[in-house]
């Protein structure tokens, strides 16, 4: 597994199936459109951290504001999660969340279609071994499994460049 410290990656790439990867007992143009995927790196924070379980869609539709994992266009073994910010020519101007740790289309410009593979649908958050009181704990149920969507908003980060 590789480490960027400030892209999360997704582990194991031969893991992550392409769309028409033959899977068992199917044809070879089967699909597999759900997969998990594990959060590191903090460049999602607020909205995923270290640690974070994503269930992702691949081939689903993108649209501006998704959080979604993608190839990294120069290093195309290496999967990260961004937001899709806006559609512009030649694929989409992706951006991380946490507007201190990088490695977005500020520094690798706009990516192509082809590269984003998947829209995130939900996190999962695991409970923390230190979480042990009652009250760590319910809030931790209440905020554990969550929709991922494209509600915050990016346009105010984008009005500034």
């Amino acid at each position: 597994m590789r480490e960027v410290p400030e892209v999360p990656e997704v582990p194991d790439v031969s893991d992550v199936p392409e769309l028409t990867q033959e899977r068992p007992g199917r044809g070879p143009t089967a699909r597999v459109p759900f997969q998990v995927v594990e959060v590191t790196g903090p460049s999602m924070v607020p909205t995923l951290h270290h640690g974070d379980w994503l269930l992702v869609q691949y081939g689903a539709t993108v649209r501006p504001g998704d959080v979604v994992i993608l190839r990294h266009p120069f290093q195309q073994d290496l999967l990260v999660v961004k937001r899709a910010a806006e559609r512009r020519r030649g694929g989409w101007w992706v951006l991380a969340d946490n507007t201190f740790a990088g490695g977005d289309s500020t520094d690798y410009g706009v990516v192509p279609e082809e590269l984003v593979l998947a829209r995130v649908r939900a996190r999962y958050r695991p409970l923390k071994k230190d979480q042990r009181s009652v009250w760590s704990v319910l809030a931790w149920a209440v905020s554990a499994l969550r929709p991922v969507s494209a509600a915050r908003s990016v346009s105010s980060r984008l009005r500034a460049r």
